[in-house]
């Protein structure tokens, strides 16, 4: 590059070649003379200008920063919004599994004080902590998806229990298991036995309770009155079905209390005793069938009469 030079108190022009490197240096050496310039010019506003004008420019110099920070503010309050959620969630899953363990445990007869649904589990202990584990909130929120999931299958699951307990126990009440009349004593049994009229052996598919007439009889168990008239042999009976092909049948009444078709539940009453049919004396026959055999009463009943 040729620069010419031209003053009055010269007598002719001169010119100055510069090379590359000499034009690279004048550049940089600008460029520091630029920066040099507006630093000094940034320290002369902060240190003089009026204070509306320093917030301003502070504001500028911190406007980077201060955006960063509320980006994090608001990507924490969505997780702990997100959390909170879950955390209520849980806490609706809790009182739900409470109820449903108080109803478990009623259905199998625990004891109350030994299973408190509604009050947290009892710990202690001494405090050991680790101060270099810390929890992020991710982690919070993988552990609290952990436990949201853990808990409803525990729901489900006792759920499940508790429709096999109630099962269990319509089953129960269908059975017969208690007995037909609160006294009274056997006067025979079931099985092989001479036949009070013919003298023969003959086959007893009941258990007789000898009680005096009028005696109130109760159904063994709940069901279905399949019968309840006068039967040849039978007297005045009544026969109950209770389902998976039993029935019991109640025999000789003096008086019949319920109708074909009624629903009959445990300890109802439903006739009393007499001496009807084919009978030497007031008493019951008792007679549990299953699939149109005989069975022995004395193996349902919780206890018999001596």
């Amino acid at each position: 590059m040729n620069i010419i030079l031209v003053s009055n108190r010269l007598a002719k022009t001169r010119s100055l070649t510069l090379g590359l490197p000499q034009i690279l240096l004048a550049i940089f050496v600008l460029m520091i003379i630029t920066m040099a310039m507006a630093s000094a010019l940034q320290n002369v506003l902060l240190r003089f200008a009026p204070k509306s004008l320093s917030d301003a420019a502070q504001v500028v110099l911190m406007g980077g920063r201060e955006a960063e920070q509320r980006k994090q503010q608001a990507y924490l309050q969505a997780s702990l919004q997100v959390m909170a959620a879950k955390v209520g969630q849980m806490q609706a899953q809790m009182q739900r599994l409470d109820a449903l363990g108080g109803r478990l445990a009623k259905i199998t007869g625990m004891n109350p004080a030994e299973f408190s649904f509604d009050k947290p589990a009892a710990q202690g202990g001494p405090l050991v902590t680790n101060a270099g584990a810390d929890v992020s909130s991710q982690d919070l929120e993988r552990q609290l998806a952990m436990m949201s999931t853990a808990v409803s299958d525990r729901g489900d699951k006792l759920a499940a229990l508790q429709t096999m307990l109630m099962q269990n126990q319509l089953n129960q009440k269908l059975l017969p298991t208690i007995l037909p009349v609160t006294s009274g004593w056997h006067s025979s049994n079931f099985g092989w036995r001479v036949d009070p009229f013919t003298g023969a052996s003959a086959m007893h598919e009941g258990v007789d309770f000898v009680v005096p007439e009028g005696t109130p009889i109760y159904a063994s168990a709940g069901g279905v009155v399949a019968y309840s008239d006068k039967h040849p042999s039978y007297g005045n009976m009544v026969e109950i079905e209770h389902g998976n092909d039993i029935i019991t049948r109640y025999a000789h009444a003096s008086k019949l209390l319920v109708k074909v078709g009624q629903v009959v539940r445990r300890g109802d009453k439903i006739a009393e005793v007499g001496s009807t049919g084919r009978s030497t004396g007031n008493h019951l026959h008792f007679e549990v069938r299953y699939k149109g055999s005989a069975q022995n009463p004395v193996r349902f009943l919780k206890k018999t009469v001596s």
